[in-house]
Order: structure tokens, then sequence, then C-alpha cells
């Protein structure tokens, strides 16, 4: 394969990436995030959890679901399943979790993103395997006070972009007729165009249907997929660089697991306070996008 750092950098904006070890899937790297989880906040973190969902692109395998590795592992008194919405997956599972703890189905569920993506990508494919990283993030939803928490929620898709970005596991085809690829196929130029559009107009859906302004949001966290993707949607939005998360230089692409650990990197760097008004937003293959207004509460951090 031909490139350079140069080549991925002015690109991307790429610059490092994590790849899990060849023993080491996306169980392993959903462990250590509830395990980092548990670092940070003692070990009662998980008492109570009711529901573990795990959105991820890579399961271990087909079944059992990687989330009912984590029931087990973690010794939970909980429901476990795996939640498939490409990249914007964790957010889907937020707001899965959300209606669950509204409803008063679940207490608390764990949430997890986690993906072994460079174990589907063809290495000798520029256009995608310099994008991808290995990674894991995880987190609690509960029930906070009324002026906390979730604002928003959007979740979208558009099926008929399916052939933009794909790979196969037991079909061989689209029911287009489209070949599905054994490895991760991009059509790189349409899945920017959408995603420029969609991180643009989902994320001021979102931020109305909070009840808020874009002035009014304290920190941007898109999907960390592309440099100039996050640049133009921040432009769009008016927002100044100093109020975007900005990861994909450090991890690449990691799919699902892409906003939580970007959520992680500002809380390390005290870039969170309780009140903040946070913007999520995600996009990916489906073609699916997501987006949210949370409001970050006192004990969250």
């Amino acid at each position: 394969m031909e490139t350079s750092d140069e080549w991925i950098t002015s690109r991307t904006g790429i610059k490092r990436r994590h790849v899990a070890g060849e023993d080491e899937f996306t169980s392993d790297l959903a462990f250590k995030a509830v395990e980092d989880l548990l670092a940070r906040h003692g070990d009662d973190a998980l008492a109570g959890v009711d529901m573990v969902i795990v959105a991820t692109n890579t399961p271990d395998a087909l079944f059992p679901a990687t989330a009912a590795l984590v029931q087990d592992r973690f010794k939970l008194n909980a429901g476990a399943f795996d939640l498939l919405a490409a990249c914007p997956g964790w957010l889907y599972a937020l707001g899965v979790a959300r209606g669950l703890v509204e409803s008063g189905q679940c207490r608390r569920v764990l949430t997890i993103g986690s993906e072994a993506l460079t174990k589907i990508v063809d290495w000798g494919d520029r256009s995608t395997a310099v994008l991808f990283g290995d990674g894991a993030g995880a987190a609690i939803v509960e029930a906070v006070p009324a002026e906390y928490g979730i604002r928003s929620m959007i979740m979208g898709a558009d099926g008929s972009g399916a052939p933009h970005l794909h790979r196969r596991a037991v079909g061989r085809c689209l029911p287009s007729g489209e070949p599905l690829a054994e490895h991760v196929y991009m059509n790189g130029r349409e899945v920017f165009k959408f995603a420029v559009r969609v991180m643009t107009t989902s994320t001021f859906e979102a931020i109305e249907k909070a009840g808020l302004q874009p002035a009014e949001i304290s920190l941007f966290v898109p999907h960390q997929a592309n440099l100039r993707i996050i640049d133009a949607a921040r432009e769009r939005l008016g927002l100044e660089r100093e109020r975007v998360i900005v990861t994909v230089d450090e991890y690449g692409n990691n799919s699902t697991a892409s906003i939580p650990l970007a959520l992680l990197h500002a809380v390390d760097e005290g870039r969170v306070a309780a009140g903040d008004h946070l913007l999520l937003v995600s996009f990916g293959a489906g073609l699916t996008w997501a987006s949210s207004v949370v409001t970050w509460a006192p004990t969250a951090a």
C-alpha cells in the first residue's frame, strides 16, 4: 500500500491509531472499558445495573452477544444485548437506554461502544486501512434531576445509501444485487458528502429539540472520522475551535467507541462542568446518523 504520514494527516487529520493485539477482541476491549469505569468511580459503580448494551460492528461472534460476555465477566444481574447501527451505535444505545430508564423498565443501563475494526479492514486498501483504530468506552445511564441528562435524541437512517459503506456477514449481496465486500468497503466521496450534510442538519435538529440555541452549546463532541468533516460541521454551527473535542489525530475512527472516548478525553482535560450543554453527533453505514444534546450532571464526571 503506497501512502505516507503526510498523505494520511493532510486528508484525515489522523496521526496515530491504536491496534488490538492478535488475540485481543471486542469483548476484551469492552472489559477494559468497564474496568476503567470501576477504577474511576469505585467498586460500587456497577451496583444496580440491570441492562447491558454493547454497540459494536465487530462482535466476537454473531451469537452470543458481546454484551452477554460483559454481563458474565462482571457478574451482573442484568439483561444484555448487542446493538448494531454502525458508527452512531453508541448514541443509539444512549437513546434506547434513556427509554428503558424513563419507562421504568430498567434502573441503570451500562452502555458500551467497543470495536476491533482493524481485524476487518483490507490492509492493502488505502481508502479504509488508514482510517480505523480499535478501542472501547463505557458509561452508565440512570435517572438524574430534570435539568440534567439527555435533553434531545435524534436517530435516522437512509438505507438507499447502503452500497456506499458495507462489509458482509452472512449474505453475499444487498437486496439491490450489489455485492457485499469481504472487508470494509467505503465510497469515500459519497460518505463525505453525506456526513457533512447530516452532521449539520441533525445537530441543528437536536439543538432545537432541546430548546436551545447553537450559542448555548458548551462543547461539540462529534464522531471522530475525519478532521475535514469535523471542521465543516463546526463552521456551519458557528462554533469556535475551542468548543470542539478532537481526538481523531490520536485514535483515528473508532466507530461506536469514538464518542465515548472523546467524552472521556474531555473529562480528563477538565473541559466539562456541571450544567454544560454537550452536543453529540455521529454518522455511519446504513446510512445512519444520530445526534443528541446532553446537559452534564454534577455527579457525571
